[in-house]
C-alpha cells in the first residue's frame, strides 16, 4: 500500500499536480516528510497539507482487526490449504483435520512420551500414496539426536498399513521417500536448511520434521536468552519456506 500512486487516491487534481510536479508520487514520498517539510516543499498551506495526508493515511492504513477476526481468517486459510490426518479421530478434531499445510507445528512434552514414535507416522502418512489416504510426497526428516529407526518405521508401516508394507517392493518405496539429515550443531543445521530449500524446490516435499529443535542448542549455549536468540532466525526461515511452498513443518522440542 506504501507504493500507491499519489494520482489513485481521490485528491483533488490541484493537490496531485502539487505532488507530481515536486517528483511525490507514491504515499512513501508523501509520508516520508512531515506536514512542515511538506508545507515548505509543496509551497502551499497548512490546512491543505493536513487535509491531504490525513487522507492519503486513510488510504494506504490497513483496517483494524480483532483477534477473533484474525483468528477465524487462519482457521479459513488452513481448512482450505489441507490438513495430513493424523488418523487419531480426537486429535484431528481438536486441530480442525490434522496437521495444517504451510504452518510451522511444535510437540512439546517429557523424554520418553512418543514423540519420535508420532513423528515416524507422520512421515509414513505424508509418503503414502493418495488413494491410501497419504499425500504421496516426499519427507525430509531433520534427526538431530540421531533417534530415527528405519526398522522401526517399517515396523509402524507394518502394523498400521499392512495392505500396502505387505507388499513387494511397497516398504523399501515408502521407505526411500524419507530423507534423512544429521546436523550436529546450529551451523550444521543452517546449511541443512539450505540444502532443505533446493530439495524443497525441486521434489515433492510434503513434510519436514525437525527432532528436535532443543538439543540443537543445549550444547552451545547456557542461558535461556541466547538459546532463543540462536535460534531465531533459523525458526523463522522454516516459517518462511513453509508458507512459501505450503509443506508440512513439524519440530520437537
Amino acid at each position: 500500500m506504501a507504493n500507491k500512486l499519489i494520482n489513485q487516491m481521490g485528491l483533488p487534481k490541484s493537490i496531485v499536480n502539487i505532488f507530481t510536479a515536486r517528483n511525490i508520487i507514491t504515499a512513501k514520498d508523501a509520508l516520508s516528510h512531515t506536514e512542515f517539510e511538506l508545507m515548505e516543499l509543496l509551497d502551499v498551506g497548512k490546512e491543505e497539507v493536513t487535509s491531504a495526508m490525513a487522507h492519503v493515511s486513510e488510504v494506504v492504513c490497513p483496517p483494524c482487526q480483532t483477534a477473533l477476526l484474525l483468528l477465524e481468517q487462519r482457521v479459513l486459510n488452513e481448512s482450505l490449504a489441507g490438513h495430513l490426518s493424523t488418523r487419531l479421530k480426537g486429535l484431528d478434531e481438536a486441530l480442525c483435520g490434522g496437521i495444517p499445510f504451510g504452518v510451522l507445528t511444535e510437540l512439546v512434552g517429557p523424554a520418553g512420551i512418543g514423540k519420535t514414535q508420532f513423528c515416524l507416522k507422520l512421515s509414513l502418512l505424508a509418503s503414502l500414496p493418495t488413494n491410501c489416504g497419504g499425500l504421496d510426497g516426499r519427507v525430509i526428516y531433520i534427526d538431530v539426536e540421531s533417534k530415527f529407526r528405519s526398522k522401526r518405521l517399517i515396523e509402524i508401516g507394518i502394523n498400521s498399513f499392512p495392505e500396502i508394507f505387505l507388499k513387494k517392493g511397497m516398504a523399501q518405496e515408502m521407505a526411500g521417500r524419507i530423507l534423512i539429515l544429521h546436523p550436529t550443531s546450529l551451523s550444521e543445521f543452517a546449511e541443512s536448511l539450505h540444502q532443505i530449500r533446493v530439495s524443497l524446490l525441486q521434489q515433492q516435499v510434503k513434510l519436514l520434521i525437525i527432532d528436535s529443535m532443543a538439543a540443537l542448542v543445549l550444547g552451545e549455549h547456557d542461558s535461556e536468552a541466547s538459546r532463543q536468540q540462536a535460534l531465531g532466525w533459523h525458526v523463522s526461515f522454516i516459517k518462511h519456506l513453509g508458507h512459501l511452498l505450503n509443506f508440512h513443518e513439524f519440530q520437537l522440542y
